[in-house]
This record gives structure tokens, sequence and C-alpha cells, in this order.
């Protein structure tokens, strides 16, 4: 029988009616301790920071949100629009910061969602530790009705995330895409991943209208253009092994706004699950300078 990790630092779950979406909080510290906000990637949960913070040094108020849509956070919703992450995100701000600009790490998803934020509104924004965001490859506006097309279908079809037999099918599948983690670690993941229906089966707490394709076109410019208004110190950190960082291993990163850049060998895009102590030191070290 597996053996779930054990907290070090323990959490309490908030919940914020956030701009008609039930927002669930993830929180850890003295409420009184510097803070620091964290943001998620694409299909996480804000609580599965939960190894780097037991790795932090110094007491932080650490806040975690799940975005709209998963994890706790809920919405009733037809389709997910990028800009409205980062007007959660600046509601999320005034309730915890409303007079002093924050401290923001963010992954993936999240970290791009934090970069643009960070160019919209410099004055709310002190540091930030981006964590693999490096935006997307720019789109060719002949896809357009391709990607309309492919929109339209994929709603009528109503696409679905995956499910799990059992809790340890998905704890299994999460160690597999990331071997460094331990099956403790793994199966505190896969119980915040997902809940158990009454036929043991595990569903992803995440609303499958999150896998519908964006109608919207990406423009890589306009997003450079929210960067280049970045007045925050950045930290990007990167994993050696990763495969998203290869990918992007060119100008395209280069054009990632950092005024730092570190990057943790053996560890791939899951920073946070493969390198936690490694992560959380990187993410300290930095933010000393921002207290």
């Amino acid at each position: 029988m597996t053996k779930y990790y054990q907290p070090i630092r323990q959490s309490l779950r908030r919940e914020f009616d956030i701009r008609g979406a039930r927002y669930s909080v993830t929180e850890w510290g003295n409420p009184d301790a510097p803070l620091l906000v964290y943001l998620h990637g694409w299909a996480d949960t804000g609580s599965t920071f939960q190894f780097v913070v037991d790795a932090m040094r110094r007491d932080w108020h650490v806040v975690a949100p799940d975005w709209r849509g998963f994890g706790r956070s809920t919405v009733d919703c037809a389709s997910y629009w990028f800009p409205d992450y980062l007007a959660d995100l600046d509601e999320l701000l005034y309730i915890y910061a409303p007079e002093e600009p924050a401290r923001i790490v963010g992954h993936g998803m999240g970290a791009n969602v934090a970069a643009l934020y960070a160019g919209t509104m410099p004055d709310r924004v002190r540091a930030f530790v981006n964590l693999e965001g490096f935006g997307l490859v720019d789109s060719d506006p002949q896809d357009a009705p391709r990607r309309y097309r492919r929109w339209l279908a994929d709603a009528r079809a109503r696409r679905s995330f995956s499910e799990y037999g059992d809790l340890a099918a998905l704890a299994s599948r999460i160690a597999k895409r990331s071997p460094q983690m331990n099956a403790g670690q793994a199966a505190y993941v896969a119980a915040e991943w997902a809940e158990e229906q009454e036929d043991g089966r595990m569903i992803l707490r995440a609303d499958p209208k999150h896998k519908l394709p964006n109608p919207v076109l990406y423009r890589r410019a306009e997003a450079e253009a929210c960067w280049d208004r970045i007045t925050a110190e950045v930290l990007l950190v990167t994993g050696r092994a990763s495969e998203l960082a290869r990918r992007f291993a060119d100008a395209t990163v280069a054009s990632c706004p950092a005024d730092r850049e570190v990057r943790i060998a053996g560890a791939g895009h899951m920073l946070h699950f493969e390198a936690p102590a490694e992560l959380a030191a990187e993410i300290e070290g930095f933010l000393a300078d921002h207290l």
C-alpha cells in the first residue's frame, strides 16, 4: 500500500466569489508574513505547490488559487477566455494585497498569465518568478478559418479529460511523467487532482471545456508588447530536462523577460514536482531582495 506524502506545513482552504466564479484558494503560513502568490499551470491545482512550500526555510504567507474550472474552483460558462485569468488575478490581488505590489511565482500557464499581468499592471507586481512560461508559438492569420471550425466541432463533440480506474492508476501516470517523484508524492498529487466517484473511478477536477481549442489565434507580438512594460525584476527558471524548454530554446525564449535565469539539473517542466527543494532555494534566494 502506498504511503502518502505527509505535508510539513499545514494548509487551509478559503473560497471567494470572483467575477462569477467560486474560487478555491490554498494558503500556507502566517498571514502577517510576506505574501507570495503562486499561480499553477494548465490542469494542475494550487495545492500541489505543497512540496515547494515544505522546502522553504523562512515563513511566507503563500496564496495559491485554483484557476477557474480547475481543481476546486468552479464556474458555469460555455468557454474559457484567457483575459479572464488576468481579471481574476487582479481581483485576487486586491483581496490579499490591496495596497502593495505582490511577489508572484507562476508555472506554465500561470506564468504566462502573470507575465501579461505584470506588463499590464506593472505597479501591482514587485517581483516575478517565471517557471517555464514561454508564451506560445506565433500563429498564422491564415489558420483562423480552420481554428474556428475546429472550435465549433469540438464543442459539439464534448471532449472530456481522461478517467482512471482508481487513485493508484492516476498516481502511476503522474509518476511516469515525473519519475523524480516518489510514490507518496505522486499519490498526494493524484488525490488533489481528482475526486472519487461512487463506483471507485477517479475523475479529474477539471472542466472538460478547458480542452476546447481557443478560437482566437495567439499573437506573440501582443504578448511581447505587454512583457516590454514589466518593471518588476524577473527570475526565469527552467528544467534542464524539460522538453518544453528545449522546444523554445531559441530566439523565442530570448524574447521572454528575465533579469536572471536559472536552469535546474534533472528537472523537467514540472519543476515543483521534480525538484521542489532546489526550486524553493532559487525562489527564496531571488525574493530575498524583494522583502
